[in-house]
């Protein structure tokens, strides 16, 4: 039924386009990975911002990863993933039009390139959902400053970044307490060995360890050891994380709006992938108060985007 009726959407944008007189090739596709609220609303705010920019609705085409299979020919002058499953049909195809990958982790756009035979380049390229290291380091100097030893666990998807963050932890006069969880170990021998040592738990996002199943737990064991955790989702703050540092699904909207713009005016996608130029914060202030802490998100987001230079 869901099927059928975004057909008919598809059919009548068609039939408005033709009836508008433009030529039938939208500029923009948004491939969404489903119809979920997350990526509606970062597709609301990418098609807002374009419209802003001069962009008609009209030159926007809107599909879910289903639906582009059976969409036919399109050659628009972008398409913007939404999340994983679209980047991964759209990394299947063998059309040379630019891709823009948004709304989904490093660790799964990576993914994605390896089991595609794929490298980042101009004509696949991604603006990340989760944030550069030195930001979550900046935002830990800025609310912990006491804080040196910063416990993290590694798990099969996120052990990548473990060089990139020992050398920016070593540059910060920081100390790094980790313990690497391999696909066929316990979780939890290795979360109680860094607890026991650290000032505090970076969550690094992974799967196999910060998943439904695991993060009550891990809340629990950090709570009962006072070792807060600064996490990558306000989830996890309204479930006991002292602090998160995360992007909205608006700002990735945005921000994937400036990059089409520049591909519409001739520029070409950057072949180093992106972090988001905006982020939120999200303070628990319940369990800073029962750690003696007084934290303001504002504030928090306000450093840091100063440090960055921005507006």
């Amino acid at each position: 039924m869901l099927v059928r009726l975004r057909f008919l959407i598809f059919s009548l944008w068609l039939g408005a386009v033709a009836g508008a007189g433009v030529h039938a090739a939208p500029m923009i596709v948004i491939v969404s990975s489903e119809g979920s609220a997350a990526y509606a609303e970062a597709a609301d705010a990418l098609v807002g911002e374009l419209e802003r920019g001069g962009l008609s609705r009209l030159e926007v085409l809107q599909l879910t990863a289903v639906e582009l299979a059976g969409a036919g020919p399109l050659s628009p002058k972008l398409f913007v993933a939404l999340g994983t499953e679209a980047a991964n049909a759209l990394a299947k195809t063998e059309s040379r039009i630019p891709v823009l990958c948004t709304l989904l982790p490093r660790s799964s756009f990576e993914r994605t390139l390896l089991e595609n035979g794929r490298k980042p380049s101009a004509q696949f390229s991604s603006l990340y959902l989760d944030q550069p290291l030195s930001r979550q380091l900046e935002l830990i100097r800025a609310a912990l400053p006491t804080a040196r030893r910063v416990g993290v666990l590694w798990g099969p998807e996120s052990q990548v970044q473990a060089p990139a963050l020992k050398t920016l932890v070593r540059a910060s006069a920081l100390e790094l307490v980790e313990a690497t969880v391999a696909s066929n170990e316990l979780f939890f021998p290795s979360l109680k060995r860094v607890l026991e040592d650290a000032d505090l738990l970076l969550a690094m996002p992974d799967p196999q360890l910060y998943n439904s199943s695991n993060i009550q737990n891990i809340l629990l064991a950090s709570f009962r050891a006072k070792v807060p955790l600064v996490a990558f989702s306000p989830a996890y703050v309204r479930a006991g994380a002292l602090l998160a540092l995360y992007v909205t699904p608006t700002q990735i909207g945005r921000q994937a709006a400036a990059i089409a713009r520049g591909v519409l005016q001739g520029k070409t996608l950057s072949a180093t992938p992106l972090y988001s130029q905006d982020f939120s914060v999200a303070v628990n202030e319940h369990v800073a108060r029962s750690l003696g802490l007084t934290l303001d998100a504002d504030a928090l987001r306000a450093r840091l985007r100063r440090r960055e230079g921005a507006p």
